[in-house]
């Protein structure tokens, strides 16, 4: 972005003045500047009024007394491309493009975008089909609906793709500070990516949060995720469009561009950008974020007065892997002294109803517990009362409030979470806002929170020290075409990834070849229309004798022949058969339109469909990154040795995994897609057994 169009940009987020183009939308939009606050000066542009919400209006935007720094455009869409060459030559600042009508629509609509965009020059512009812009610190506005949110002076900045949806959690009841709202709609100037390079370094914004339907560029959005994890700024993302259905909406919705869900986490993954996967977590997420920030480690310490809230705590940290340190002997002692007898001595801590709501007594707790147990970060459970059952709110208060102390005392990021979602008021949340305590709503939600907030930290350290290269970029549209299974072996074989000895003969010379080789063997027909071997009945395995492998190939012969006649060759591959390995894995490489070159690895075999168990990675990567994909996969249970099984040596099926995508970073021109499975692995060695190549001539 140039810096003209930087400096534009501010201009549009803090303007002096704000030019309001249209009728009934733009009044509504001059409704919203004013109960944003908004300070500055308001034109309309309005050839068919005198006067729209109160404020007198000009003909032409040519009648304006000077280039406005901001403008909402609500006018017919082909009539947009006119005003924007209008504004670009008066040196406006920013706009707003409220108007729909454009490549989200048809492609009359697509050639009008295409002309907005010619037209912009240094100007900066949001939209078209979009809602807008909600500055909470600088109190400004350009917003065609009603809307909510606060402001402390900090918060989250959260950029969507749907206009609805920005509206919405504007008026969400969970009291997530807002520094700045932002729907994008087409995102024919500014999109996404751009917004969160010009947001993610700003100190008033703590965290971003993203509504993802599709991205058009991701390596610029990779690039722009890396400065918010320098800068110290989480990014949490909610991608929608990930089903069948809901990818075909995208596209309709926004003219936006959807993409293949598990490589949108992989990238994810690569940049530290926190994935979650419905809009109340988003916003939690956010919440505690940008009120107590990220913890250092996964280690919590929880309070209850209850032992079903304490069971609760337990059970959801420990499914998704946080820790709940036991009170050693010395808490164990210290806390003894304070809690009632009834107290059972754990973390969660129950602190039991004897001492509910006396902060003289629950506060030393709080501390001791804080000064005694090793903890990353504090939760204490509380529901409210509703209203009109409110004669016991300050019992509750005072022991949220003593624990709130408590917290900042021992300097622990602290949240105090409602068991029901609703169970907390807005002025209970307001009160532990102002004390630095995040008022979360919802024990999952809020533990999902501390989770995510965590590995966003140790994603930051991880990235610092191993920032990952550039992802390989789409391969041009080379023709390709699919190797032979021994082709394919020949290729695994030169970059060091073992293959079981094999020989590729004619079929009437199966016969000469029979007594020459070790048994048992697999006898496997190959051929171009054959690339499920399996499905044609093109492959028999165990045979035992020469006898066997002659009449092995006669029977392959007929059951391909019923299969697909046209897929019959000439051409077969015989193999020694391996032996059986600690576990199997499928290993696959592809490039992807949008994200480039991937790899995926999983449980291999029977087990690919039966589990589901994979992970995938933008290529390149590197080995500490493979590694930590491997450690994901349930099936690393067999390689660290299950039920007294020798494990295998995991680095050495690393360093395997890193040859086979060194090799498809170094040919990424020539090879299209490659599949082994199985992958067998044993204790010192790995073998590909089965595999697929799609490429060129090599």
């Amino acid at each position: 972005m140039t810096p003209a169009k930087r400096r534009n940009f501010e201009r549009l987020l803090n303007p002096r003045h704000i030019a309001f183009v249209g009728g009934r939308d733009a009044a509504v939009a001059i409704g919203e500047a004013r109960r944003a606050g908004f300070a500055g000066q308001t034109w309309v542009v309005n050839p068919n009024r005198e006067t729209l919400a109160g404020v007198n209006c000009v003909a032409t935007l040519d009648d304006l007394p000077e280039a406005p720094d901001a403008v909402f455009l609500a006018i017919p869409a082909p009539a947009v491309p006119k005003a924007v060459a209008t504004l670009a030559k008066m040196e406006a600042g920013g706009i707003v493009c409220y108007s729909a009508g454009f490549a989200e629509a048809h492609d009359e609509g697509r050639v009008l975008e295409d002309a907005l965009k010619a037209a912009l020059g240094d100007m900066v512009l949001i939209g078209p089909n979009c809602y807008g812009l909600i500055n909470y610190v600088g109190k400004s506005a350009l917003w065609p609906f009603a809307h909510g949110g606060t402001c402390p002076g900090y918060g989250a900045a959260i950029i969507t793709q749907s206009g609805m949806f920005s509206s919405d959690i504007t008026m969400s009841r969970r009291s997530l500070p807002m520094a700045y709202m932002m729907s994008v709609g087409n995102q024919g100037d500014l999109g996404l990516t751009e917004l969160v390079d010009l947001l993610c370094d700003r100190e008033e914004v703590r965290a971003i949060g993203l509504h993802i339907e599709g991205l058009a560029d991701v390596s610029a959005f990779e690039r722009v995720a890396l400065k918010a994890l320098q800068a110290g700024t989480p990014i949490v993302a909610l991608k929608t469009g990930s089903s069948a259905i809901g990818e075909s909406l995208t596209l309709s919705h926004t003219g936006s561009l959807a993409g293949s869900n598990t490589l949108y986490q992989a990238l994810f993954e690569r940049t530290g950008v926190i994935s979650v996967t419905n809009p109340s977590q988003m916003l939690e997420t956010l919440k505690y974020l940008c009120v107590v920030g990220a913890p250092k480690g996964r280690n919590v310490l929880g309070f209850t007065c209850s032992g079903g809230g304490a069971t609760m705590l337990a059970d959801h940290g420990e499914t998704i892997g946080l820790e709940f340190p036991l009170p050693g002997a010395r808490a164990q002692e210290a806390l003894t002294a304070l809690l009632p007898p009834i107290a059972t001595m754990s973390n969660p801590l129950d602190y039991t109803t004897p001492i509910w709501g006396q902060a003289e007594k629950t506060k030393p707790v709080f501390a001791e517990a804080m000064r005694q147990i090793p903890a990353n970060a504090t939760v204490l459970v509380q529901d409210y009362p509703a209203r009109g059952l409110d004669e016991t709110e300050q019992l509750y208060l005072n022991d949220g409030l003593a624990f709130a102390e408590a917290a900042a005392e021992a300097g622990v990021p602290a949240a105090i979470c409602a068991t029901i979602p609703e169970n907390m008021g807005y002025h209970i949340r307001e009160r532990y806002l102002d004390l630095g305590v995040a008022p979360m709503q919802g024990i999952h939600e809020t533990l999902n929170a501390i989770r995510d907030a965590a590995w966003w930290r140790a994603a930051q350290t991880r990235i610092d020290a191993w920032p990952p290269d550039p992802f390989v970029t789409p391969r041009a549209g080379n023709r390709t075409r699919l190797l032979s299974e021994a082709e394919a072996k020949t290729l695994l074989s030169k970059i060091g990834l073992p293959v079981p000895f094999g020989r590729v003969v004619k079929g009437d010379a199966i016969g000469d070849v029979a007594a020459e080789l070790d048994y048992p063997v697999a006898l496997k027909m190959m051929g171009p229309a054959l690339s499920h071997k399996t499905d044609a009945g093109a492959v028999a395995l165990n045979i035992a004798t020469p006898e066997a492998l002659v009449q092995a190939a006669s029977d392959m012969h007929l059951a391909v022949t019923q299969h697909a006649p046209d897929a019959v060759t000439d051409s077969f591959l015989i193999e020694a058969m391996a032996p059986p390995p600690l576990a199997e894995l499928v290993v696959g490489i592809r490039h992807d339109p949008q994200f480039g070159l991937s790899m995926t690895i999983g449980s291999g075999g029977v087990l690919v469909e039966l589990l589901g168990d994979t992970v995938s990675l933008l290529l390149p990567s590197r080995h500490q990154e493979i590694e930590r994909a491997l450690n994901s996969l349930r099936i690393v249970r067999l390689l660290d040795g299950f039920r007294g099984n020798p494990a295998a040596d995991k680095d050495m099926v690393v360093k395997a995994l890193m040859s086979l995508a060194d090799c498809a970073v170094s040919q990424a021109h020539d090879i299209a897609e490659i599949e082994i499975n199985p992958l067998f692995v044993y204790e010192e060695s790995v073998l590909a057994v089965d595999a697929f190549c799609l490429g060129n001539d090599f």
